[in-house]
């Protein structure tokens, strides 16, 4: 369990090789080693991830696991919680794509929704099961301030990180009544390989920043979170801009 300073035992992240999942793990390590399950595609970065972890005193074990591949997402979550239960489990996987490709591409648009949506609802329905049965625990979801309001540059992406804000908004009332807290994550842009050769945003951050605000959210648990916190304010008021303004803007 989570203790009284906010320590969890054990970690579960689905997206194993995510440099913001990865920065967040370890931040909660540097206050002592804890259980971890990486959960990824077999790669070089999912093996780089784990050596990394175990440098720090971390008992790291992989799983195999495919966004796509939705039936197997109830198997995979069964096997990280075999080895007894899991204290903080982070939805951190996900695609950008390109925007222009995927409102002109029907196949990357559908590739976009289900990675980013469709398969974070999925484990969400399997982990919210899971962490009610064991009566405690904290799910963290990856989210985008890209979501709060579709722009033109990244609607689609957007519109998938808009689903995904929704669902783990409103898990975060179904499991109150269990015990369980949900964490809403909104960061701006990261600088990560994902994003490596974009034009940085204003109040760009970076993996390890973004870690601060996770650690902190889930020790005081809080349920909805911007990184860096500035961009709360930032979006509250571009929400209401006029959209015949809002098309204007360089965003």
């Amino acid at each position: 369990m989570i203790d009284a300073v906010g320590n969890p035992q054990s970690i579960l992240l689905l997206g194993g090789t995510s440099e913001i999942g990865l920065a967040t793990v370890e931040a909660f390590a540097s206050d002592r080693p804890m259980r971890v399950v990486l959960a990824a595609r077999p790669s070089p970065r999912l093996a780089d991830a784990k050596a990394r972890l175990e440098a720090k005193g971390c008992a790291v074990e992989t799983l195999d696991f495919d966004a796509k591949a939705l039936d197997t997402h109830p198997a995979v979550i069964d096997k990280a919680f075999a080895e007894g239960d899991v204290d903080v489990a982070i939805v951190a996987f996900g695609l950008l794509g390109d925007n222009e490709e995927a409102w002109t591409d029907a196949a990357k648009a559908v590739e976009l929704a289900q990675v980013n949506y469709t398969a974070a609802v999925s484990v969400g329905v399997a982990l919210g099961d899971r962490l009610t049965q064991q009566g405690h625990g904290a799910l963290v979801a990856l989210s985008s301030v890209a979501g709060e309001r579709a722009r033109r540059s990244n609607f689609v992406y957007g519109s998938t990180k808009a689903g995904l804000d929704a669902f783990y908004t409103g898990l975060t009332e179904a499991l109150r009544p269990s015990g369980v807290t949900v964490t809403v994550v909104r960061p701006g842009f990261v600088h990560t390989k994902m994003t490596e050769g974009l034009k940085p945003a204003p109040l760009s951050t970076t993996p390890e920043a973004v870690a601060e605000v996770i650690v902190h959210a889930v020790r005081t648990k809080q349920e909805l979170v911007w990184a860096p916190a500035p961009l709360r304010f930032v979006m509250s008021a571009l929400r209401h801009v006029p959209r015949p303004l809002f098309r204007r803007l360089p965003l």
